[in-house]
């Protein structure tokens, strides 16, 4: 008697081209962009739809471990449209906890559901004469040139909100506890950070402008924070004298629909030259204000 074993199909191989490229998978933003222009014949705007959140594509963020603002929040994906969250609101006057679990703040926090709302980051560069007939150059203008600065954009939302109020800046919090710096800096950020526990979160970043943030490696400040796990930001987008401590990860989420674009504007700019927009949607969902504590010099 003979057996007849019937094999099972393999699974057919699929082999995919690369023909545009809006979840950034193998071309750079620059790169898509530029491709998207060269193919233009029309002369009018080119607008290129990427999937994804676009200041976190800037390259150079592989290769040197500087934070931005974003790096201390987690960062949730929504759909475009307002999303809920869990907001706790603190019980004034009530933040220096006993040793009881009645005694502390958070015991007394009154919890309801919020709906932060999305906003569009954008940020217009001007191109210059020639650059769009070079597309090698152009993409590496968009991806070093344009991206940082909608990171700068980003950072200034972050801290200080939007001008239509969709995003409320962690500077602008009406809960936001405040301190002040003595003259031993050190001193005063390990004193701030146990305030921040206080309300029950657990200091893990500390927003600084570049002049703080060297002092803090000049006098190995900042080695001690990173030991235990503080990153610390720098942006120009913070004010000198200040530092913005709190439980970044607890308390706030960056809301990413993964809307984003880059738009070739022809003749947009003051002398009529070409402009690169770049621009991103996102959102900030604020789940404990009273995690952040701002110190200033008096």
């Amino acid at each position: 008697m003979t057996t007849t074993v019937h094999k099972s199909a393999t699974a057919v191989e699929v082999t995919r081209q690369t023909l545009s490229d809006p979840s950034l998978t193998k071309r750079s933003p620059g790169e898509e962009f530029a491709w998207a222009v060269s193919r233009d014949r029309e002369g009018g705007d080119v607008v290129v739809a990427l999937n994804g959140y676009l200041p976190s594509a800037f390259p150079l963020f592989a290769t040197r471990p500087r934070y931005t603002v974003r790096h201390l929040l987690k960062v949730a994906s929504v759909t475009d449209r307002p999303a809920a969250y869990v907001r706790e609101a603190p019980e004034p006057g009530r933040d220096v906890p006993g040793n009881t679990y009645a005694s502390t703040p958070e015991s007394a926090f009154g919890p309801s559901v919020q709906h932060a709302e999305l906003t569009d980051l954008v940020i217009d560069v001007a191109v210059p004469k020639g650059l769009v007939d070079e597309p090698a150059l152009l993409a590496a203008f968009v991806d070093y040139r344009v991206l940082v600065r909608l990171g700068v954009v980003e950072n200034e939302s972050l801290l200080h909100g939007t001008a239509d109020g969709r995003i409320s800046g962690l500077l602008t919090l009406p809960e936001l506890r405040t301190g002040a710096f003595g003259d031993d800096v050190c001193e005063s950020l390990t004193s701030a950070a146990a305030r921040v526990e206080d309300t029950g979160g657990s200091c893990d970043g500390i927003v600084a402008h570049p002049a703080l943030y060297w002092r803090l490696v000049r006098d190995g400040t900042l080695s001690k924070l990173t030991e235990v796990g503080i990153k610390v930001a720098r942006t120009r987008m913070m004010p000198r004298g200040q530092a913005l401590l709190g439980d970044f990860r607890a308390a706030v989420t960056l809301l990413d629909p993964g809307v984003s674009s880059l738009t070739l504007r022809r003749n947009a700019g003051p002398e009529g030259e070409d402009v690169v927009r770049a621009h991103a949607r996102a959102g900030l969902a604020v789940h404990l204000p009273q995690h952040f504590l701002l110190l200033s010099r008096p």
